[in-house]
This record gives structure tokens, C-alpha cells and sequence, in this order.
């Protein structure tokens, strides 16, 4: 597949970006090769491979989330800048 000056033109257009003349060359060139590469890509033999959803392997770095006791009350309202013993004191925001 080739890919013209006015594909590129109507691409930048979808995409609400605008080019001087020289982008619109040099662009053309660009993605010329990445749809050249595309379809090279679409010429190798997929059927025995199976689909995934990312190309490495994906798992969580975070512990598991299991129930433990909370932080006591006191402890957390130790740093506020104003609390009443119960809650943190804020400004109104109206």
C-alpha cells in the first residue's frame, strides 16, 4: 500500500494538527515505512501462536489486600496541623 501527501494531509486533519509543507514531505516518507512495516508484519505465519494481551508477562508488584487493624485515631490525627480529637480541621471550602 502507498500512502500519499493527501493521506497524510487528511490524517493531520482528524487529528487537528497542522504542518508546514516541508512536515508534510517528511512525514509522508515516515509513515510510508511504518505501514511498509505493518504489512510485512501481516505476512508471517500467526496461526500457531497464541494471543496475549501484552507482549511480557504482567503481574503485580503490590501485597495482597488483606484486612489488619487500622491506624489508631490518635496516631493519625498527630500530625494534623488542626484537629478536635476526633477529626482533622479543615477550612471551609464555601
Amino acid at each position: 500500500m502507498t500512502l500519499s501527501r493527501q493521506d497524510v494531509q487528511r490524517i493531520a486533519l482528524l487529528a487537528r494538527l497542522e504542518f508546514t509543507d516541508e512536515e508534510l514531505d517528511r512525514l509522508t516518507d515516515e509513515l510510508a515505512h511504518v505501514v511498509n512495516y505493518v504489512e510485512q508484519l501481516g505476512e508471517l505465519a500467526t496461526d500457531d501462536v497464541e494471543p496475549m494481551a501484552h507482549a511480557a508477562d504482567i503481574f503485580s508488584i503490590f501485597r495482597e489486600d488483606e484486612p489488619r487493624p487500622s491506624l489508631p485515631r490518635e496516631a493519625a490525627l498527630a500530625n494534623a496541623p488542626k484537629a478536635d480529637g476526633e477529626c482533622f480541621l479543615v477550612p471551609p471550602v464555601l
